[in-house]
């Protein structure tokens, strides 16, 4: 069984405190006031809630903590060394239509004295199956008590790949059809379920063999990166240079599905 640290304890917690509302919400989504952030971008008054309340705890616990939330944007703390990045329902969309595929996700970054920033710890809970995803740098992945690792196959036409697609008022959507009929010819399918954390966190687990999507923001990736990189998978972006913490293109997977699937992508 494994046992967390008193830091992701600190982490679990505060989401699963956070779900328990979000549930009773869900179950009543007919019932959710609902406000436009921006064309097809809806946010919930749930959506709110669950941010305020990750921030009240996570703060609570680690005081001089920075945050960064896809509500509020970005909170300097006393501590500029570490920093919460949160999206507190991922899959807003699903969650407003009554499907049980949507997530919360915390990413706690660190800051390193030569001034670069890794994801040390994080967690993507999908409350209605009670999926804890959670990692920690050097040691490990684990789906709740079990430690899970990136799928082993190695030819690309028995792999299940994930992507995303931009909803309306987003760009790329000529580009994101390029790359699925690019990739969609040498695969055995291609999944578009509409929560990036879960996206990450089935790599982690070998349900998808990679997954890729363009435009994404760094509270959609921090803990994804962490979860696939501690199941033994790789996280890139598309492009030679790029850093996959800003979001813009990524590519995770298996070592070997993820080096052909970004060669396709870089093509396509």
């Amino acid at each position: 069984m494994a046992l967390a640290s008193a830091l992701l304890q600190v982490m679990m917690d505060a989401v699963r405190k956070t779900a328990r509302p979000m549930l009773r919400d869900f179950g009543e989504v007919s019932q959710l006031q609902v406000s436009r952030k921006g064309p097809g971008d809806f946010v919930t008054a749930a959506d709110i809630k669950a941010e305020q309340t990750l921030f009240e705890l996570l703060l609570k616990a680690r005081p001089g903590y920075g945050f960064l939330g896809e509500e509020r944007g970005m909170i300097e703390g006393t501590d500029k060394t570490h920093t919460w990045i949160v999206d507190p329902i991922d899959g807003t969309t699903n969650f407003m239509h009554a499907m049980p595929h949507f997530a919360i996700t915390v990413g706690l970054e660190r800051k390193h004295p030569d001034g670069t920033a890794e994801i040390v710890a994080c967690v993507t809970y999908n409350p209605v199956m009670n999926e804890m995803f959670w990692a920690e740098k050097g040691k490990g992945c684990y789906l709740n008590d079990t430690r899970i690792r990136t799928a082993g196959r190695a030819d690309m036409a028995e792999c299940l790949i994930a992507t995303g697609l931009p909803f309306i008022g987003k760009t790329g959507h000529g580009q994101a059809i390029k790359d699925i009929h690019a990739v969609g010819q040498r695969v055995a399918g291609i999944r578009r379920l509409g929560a990036a954390s879960l996206d990450f966190a089935w790599v982690a687990a070998g349900r998808y063999d990679a997954y890729f999507e363009r435009n994404l923001q760094p509270w959609d990736v921090a803990a994804g990166i962490l979860l696939v990189t501690e199941a033994g998978g790789v996280v890139t972006t598309i492009d030679q240079d790029g850093d996959p913490m800003k979001g813009k293109q990524i590519v995770a997977g298996n070592p070997d599905i993820q080096a052909k699937l970004r060669k396709i992508l870089r093509e396509a």
